[in-house]
């Protein structure tokens, strides 16, 4: 994990999921626990969301990056995660969202992200859209 994802993370949970200072600050962030897809080993990862219903929508846009991000190969490969929202631990599903929904969802993230509108011209893969849904504890 990077010295910066790491520092936020230290911050979100220091702060009931909040960041105070700096860039970072007023951003609706959730720290994701995954499963890796290949070590089988906890990862951790910071991610900005938006809200539909019960459930949270991450975008796996690596600014941009021509490469998917890790955490979305952890999520295909192990469905079921923990997500971190304002200090709660929330069980969740993780589902890849299909191409119709992808546009809908995309266009909300955008709306209330803009800094990520410019994230498709960067890259020729498809943005991948992952719905993150809250399960009961067992």
């Amino acid at each position: 994990m990077s010295d910066w994802n790491t520092k936020i993370i230290g911050e979100l949970r220091a702060n009931g999921g909040e960041i105070a200072a700096g860039p970072m600050a007023g951003r609706t962030l959730l720290i994701l626990s995954s499963t890796g897809a290949r070590s089988g080993q906890p990862r951790e990862a910071v991610l900005t969301y938006t809200r539909e219903g019960h459930g949270y929508v991450v975008a796996g846009t690596a600014g941009g990056s021509p490469t998917t991000p890790s955490w979305v190969h952890n999520l295909v490969a192990h469905p079921d995660a923990q997500i971190e929202v304002k200090g709660r631990r929330i069980p969740i599903r993780a589902t890849v969202v299909d191409d119709e929904t992808r546009q809908r969802l995309w266009s909300m993230h955008v709306a209330q992200h803009p800094e990520f509108a410019g994230y498709p011209e960067k890259t020729t893969r498809v943005i991948p859209i992952i719905r993150l849904e809250p399960v009961a504890e067992a």
